[in-house]
């Protein structure tokens, strides 16, 4: 019976850490599009389209270039949230290009399936469950860099088309672990006594999350998560149990989902606008220099490496009153809202400080802007998930979350006509996102003054009044009755001494 335990354990372990492989080689290898352009400039993909200049100079007009590598990405990073289609990787010659929209959409879409099938392999480990999804989304940041390697071998002469079908050979690990690692149906969050899955020797409990509510019996306090993706919260207070779940119309109307549904699209669309057309910014700071142009290139590649250590650092924000006691009347809701209004602070804050760097046109500076884009691009996402985690009902959470990112990707193709105004007015482009960026404060605000006042309701509910008098009186009671017992002390050391 060890034994077998100890095989689960093991079936465990090897799933989650090939996940984080799937999600850091696989998953995010669209957001490495700065390296990949780098390479297809090289390669002439759209080359047709640099044209020659009236100047004396050996030089070519590549706008036009510039803005369909622009709008590939505008076309790859809408479908990586809009749409659900089977994953796939299209890799081919130079003189296809036009196959770079379905590659590269194919490629974000297929990224995000990843991402989000991982990320119940937390749930095999319920003290650690939300560190390992952060961590998922962080090795998913992370996987840009893939690209940079792919960027540095074609500099030392390997050709793209190569590297290409070595990461398509190495795809072959999603087929081998969908079926020895990965269960048929979600994994159940209240995970049954030695779950498996996969192809097994022996018996085990291979309960669907249907079949191990109904052997259960009705629902707990926790089932509304296990009705739901894996993504859901880890469960709700008495208090939400005993009231009428909340109608997904009535989350989408009101102003926790608008406004975070403003504050996430704003955000995104920056980091998007800002990948891509780094090339571009990068060949005008440089005045053109190939080689200063690459070396910042492997420098932005190489702060996306930190995606995955800098995801953590907004769970651990979040989950600081964790081991506070309640205020008075406060629900565990209540509580993990006041302590989002932080995280959803810090990460406004971090995209303005990045749109203001980005905006400078100094090329050491860049440095810089790369480490604040890696920084709040992982607190964006993890605080995204979070919020609506806590905000809303658990049963409504895939709804949510999928609504929210599908809208946020519509915002992001305005991305587009914005290529076509930064190449005549950069400054221009540049100061309106940073006004832009603003009203991404009005989200944490409106958290802020909503938990002000819930406070201030808590103090004056007549429970709460009352509980906080019976305490007092409480303690005073205990005062006078320490106070009764020094006087006698006292009476008897006098009489003592008489």
């Amino acid at each position: 019976m060890q034994g077998t335990v100890v095989g689960y354990r093991l079936r465990y372990w090897l799933t989650l850490i090939t996940g984080l492989l799937e999600c850091l080689l696989f998953a995010g290898l669209v957001f490495g599009h700065a390296s990949l352009v780098f390479v297809l400039k090289k390669e002439e993909y759209f080359g047709w389209l640099c044209v020659d200049t009236n100047s004396t100079t050996d030089s070519k007009d590549c706008s036009g270039q510039d803005e369909q590598f622009s709008l590939v990405f505008t076309v790859a990073s809408f479908l990586n949230n809009f749409l659900t289609l089977l994953n796939g990787y299209i890799f081919d010659h130079c003189e296809f290009s036009n196959l770079l929209y379905p590659a590269l959409s194919l490629l974000a879409v297929g990224g995000v399936l990843l991402l989000i099938t991982n990320m119940q392999v937390g749930n095999l480990f319920p003290a650690h469950r939300s560190t390992i999804i952060t961590f998922y989304n962080g090795a998913f940041d992370s996987s840009s860099a893939v690209l940079l390697i792919v960027k540095i071998l074609y500099e030392q002469g390997i050709s793209l088309h190569y590297s290409f079908i070595f990461l398509t050979i190495c795809s072959s690990i999603h087929v081998a672990r969908t079926f020895l690692l990965m269960p048929k149906t979600h994994i159940p969050y209240t995970l049954p006594e030695n779950y498996t899955y996969g192809i097994n020797c022996g018996k085990g409990n291979t309960d669907t999350v249907e079949e191990t509510e109904i052997k259960e019996g009705p629902p707990t306090q926790e089932s509304p998560e296990t009705e739901n993706t894996s993504l859901a919260p880890e469960g709700r207070t008495e208090a939400q149990n005993t009231e009428k779940v909340q109608s997904f119309g009535s989350c989408v109307k009101s102003r926790f989902f608008i406004f975070h549904l403003v504050w996430l699209s704003i955000m995104q669309l920056r980091h998007y606008f800002f990948i891509g057309t780094l090339n571009s910014m990068l060949n005008r700071l440089a005045d053109g220099d190939s080689n200063l142009v690459s070396q910042y290139t492997n420098a932005f590649a190489i702060t996306q490496l930190c995606g995955i250590l800098c995801a953590p650092w907004n769970g651990l924000i979040m989950d600081r009153h964790k081991k506070k006691p309640l205020a008075p009347g406060e629900t565990e809701q209540e509580a993990d809202l006041r302590s989002s209004y932080l995280s959803l602070l810090l990460t406004a804050l971090q995209c303005l400080l990045f749109s203001v760097c980005a905006s400078i046109a100094f090329l050491p500076l860049q440095y810089f802007t790369f480490v604040l884009q890696v920084l709040n691009r992982s607190f964006l996402y993890g605080g995204n998930a979070a919020f609506l985690s806590i905000a809303f009902p658990a049963c409504h959470f895939g709804k949510l979350y999928g609504l929210v990112m599908a809208v946020s990707a519509g915002v992001s193709v305005l991305q587009y006509p914005l290529v076509s105004v930064v190449r005549e007015y950069p400054f221009y482009v540049d100061i309106s996102l940073i006004f832009l960026t603003l009203l991404a404060f009005i989200h944490p605000t409106n958290v802020f003054i909503h938990c002000r006042k819930q406070g201030r309701l808590r103090k004056d509910h007549p429970e709460n009044r009352a509980r906080h008098s019976s305490h007092r009186l409480y303690r005073d009671g205990e005062t006078s009755v320490s106070a009764c017992r020094r006087f006698r002390f006292s009476l008897f050391l006098l009489t003592d001494l008489n």
